[in-house]
């Protein structure tokens, strides 16, 4: 299962869970856990979002 991690060309967001689902071992995912995991992911593209906004917001300030 290792082998296969590691020969896998799109590498999983998580190595346990790949493991689990290889290994024939995975439960059935929590709803709850599901919307974390949205939620996470909307946090992390606002965050890169605001990132931006303040690299743009720097540079604008510099100039003036």
């Amino acid at each position: 299962v290792l082998v296969a991690l590691y020969e896998e060309p799109e590498k999983p967001d998580s190595a346990l869970d790949f493991l689990k689902h290889h290994l024939g071992a995975s439960a059935p995912e929590n709803p709850e856990i599901e919307a974390l995991r949205l939620e996470v992911a909307e946090m992390k593209e606002k965050y890169e979002a605001v990132l931006d906004e303040n690299k743009k917001l720097k540079t604008k300030v510099k100039v003036y």
